[in-house]
C-alpha cells in the first residue's frame, strides 16, 4: 500500500507544470527560473508520456471568476447522454472501445483523408511523434467524431486531438 501511495505523489507532481506548481497562476506565485522548468519536466520520460493519451493544462480558476454564478455552462446529463452514445456507437461499430484498438483496428476504424494525413505529418515532424503517440492521436480523434456524431475523421478532429499532446510540445 506503501508504494502505491508513493506512486500516487511521483504521478500527481510530474502532472504539475515547474517544480513548485504555481507555473501560470493567475497569483503569479511561480519564481521558477526557466532552467528551473526545463530540468523538471525534463525528469518526466517520452515513453511515460507517450502512454498517456490526453496532456492537457488546466490552469486554476481566478477568484472572481470561481465565485460567479454561472447559468450557461451545459448540463451534466446532456453530456452523459452524449458520452453514452458515443460508447455505444463504438461498440455497434468494432465490439470495443476506441482506447482498446489495436495497431490493426487503428487502421480499420480510424481512416483520415489526405488533408488530415498531411496535418498529422506536420505534427509528427514538428513535435517530434512516436508511433504510439501517433496512434494514440487517431484514437483521441475517432472518439471526439463519435462524440460529434461524425461518421468521418475529419482534420479538426485531428487537429483538436494534436491539441490534446500539449506536453509534447512543452
Amino acid at each position: 500500500m506503501n508504494d502505491l501511495r508513493e506512486i500516487w505523489v511521483y504521478c500527481k507532481k510530474a502532472t504539475q507544470l515547474c517544480p513548485c506548481g504555481y507555473l501560470r497562476h493567475p497569483s503569479g506565485k511561480c519564481h521558477c527560473t526557466p532552467d528551473q522548468i526545463t530540468r523538471y519536466r525534463g525528469r518526466i520520460s517520452g515513453p511515460l508520456l507517450d502512454r498517456i493519451d490526453m496532456q492537457i493544462e488546466v490552469p486554476a480558476v481566478p477568484q472572481q471568476e470561481l465565485m460567479k454564478q454561472q447559468t450557461t455552462s451545459e448540463k451534466s446529463s446532456t453530456i452523459r447522454q452524449r458520452v453514452e452514445k458515443a460508447h455505444q456507437l463504438q461498440l455497434d461499430r468494432q465490439g470495443k472501445s476506441n482506447n482498446q484498438l489495436s495497431v490493426k483496428e487503428i487502421e480499420q476504424f480510424c481512416t483520415i483523408d489526405s488533408i488530415s494525413e498531411n496535418l498529422l505529418k506536420q505534427a509528427i515532424s514538428r513535435l517530434n511523434l512516436s508511433a504510439r503517440a501517433y496512434h494514440r492521436i487517431l484514437k483521441v480523434a475517432r472518439t471526439i467524431a463519435d462524440l460529434a456524431g461524425s461518421e468521418k475523421i475529419t482534420n479538426q478532429h485531428i487537429a483538436e486531438a494534436i491539441q490534446y499532446r500539449r506536453l509534447d510540445r512543452q
